[in-house]
């Protein structure tokens, strides 16, 4: 299979360095024309120059997509510079480790800022073009942090909200043509630290995914990848079958002593959305359960 971004317009966040150069790098070789968005104008240029160089299409822009002026900004830029927007990719991102008790709402701010509502505002501006065009696609960035570290807590809530947002978006966008999916990249960037990369841990490993998620042959909405270190991965939200208690007298005991059934992962689900979880949690109803 060949895969291809002709005639294709995507705008990429936090584009310049690591992850964000990779994506937008291998998207110009692959014939999109690419908005290289990073609030250090200089870094954003210095991409431009490369993907020029090497002969594809590329723009500078330095919006802070943090606010709604910013993302509408890099939006427009991207319609005004190539006539359309096809792909956007949210990546821009930021990391301030903290913890109980020491991590603070200013902490929180930060991250959310950039890693929830930017991915909001982008989202929110690109929507009218991709339906008026009937055709989108949308890739936000998580993180396997959701998982949990010590001091991560608002690193970690900030890709949590991701989720529910790259969900929520999905549902939407299926009505208009928008796909909107979220990839968790595993790949050394000044987030993670200073210093050469370690072995396998290039940001442009992870970059194939992401052009995957951003194509139009993707056949997937509203899924989260992992993907760096040669490793490429599904991630999901699931749910057990779990207990289910005849009539209105269930207790606390009733709880504890079937703890082991509730959280048995046999037979577990994958929901599509909340409508489909709902009637699977509810289906024993049906039964004459109450």
């Amino acid at each position: 299979m060949t895969f291809d971004f002709k005639e294709r317009v995507a705008v990429v966040t936090g584009a310049g360095r690591g992850l964000g150069r990779s994506y937008a790098q291998l998207l110009a070789s692959l014939g999109a024309a690419v908005v290289v968005n990073d609030i250090d104008a200089a870094s954003a240029a210095a991409v431009v120059e490369e993907i020029v160089a090497a002969g594809g299409r590329a723009l500078a822009d330095s919006h802070d997509i943090a606010s709604e002026a910013g993302a509408s900004g890099v939006v427009a830029a991207a319609s005004t510079a190539f006539g359309r927007l096809d792909v956007l990719i949210n990546n821009a991102g930021v990391i301030r480790w903290g913890g109980p008790p020491g991590v603070d709402a200013k902490n929180l701010a930060e991250h959310l800022d950039v890693h929830t509502i930017g991915a909001f505002n982008t989202a929110r501006a690109a929507w009218p073009l991709m339906a008026e065009q009937a055709y989108g696609r949308i890739v936000m960035t998580t993180s396997a942090g959701v998982f949990g570290l010590p001091a991560n807590t608002s690193y970690a809530t900030a890709k949590g909200g991701v989720i529910g947002l790259t969900r929520s978006l999905a549902t939407a966008g299926s009505a208009v043509g928008i796909s909107v999916n979220a990839i968790a990249p595993a790949a050394f960037t000044r987030m993670a630290g200073a210093g050469e990369a370690p072995p396998g841990m290039d940001p442009a490993l992870a970059a194939p995914m992401a052009a995957f998620l951003a194509h139009e042959d993707c056949p997937v909405n509203g899924e989260i990848y992992a993907a760096g270190a040669g490793r490429f991965a599904r991630i999901f939200l699931a749910t057990t079958p779990g207990y289910v208690h005849a009539g209105d007298d269930v207790t606390v005991e009733d709880v504890a002593e079937n703890w082991a059934t509730i959280n048995d992962e046999a037979g577990y689900a994958v929901p599509v959305d909340l409508m489909e979880w709902s009637a699977a949690f509810m289906s024993h109803l049906d039964d004459g359960a109450t």
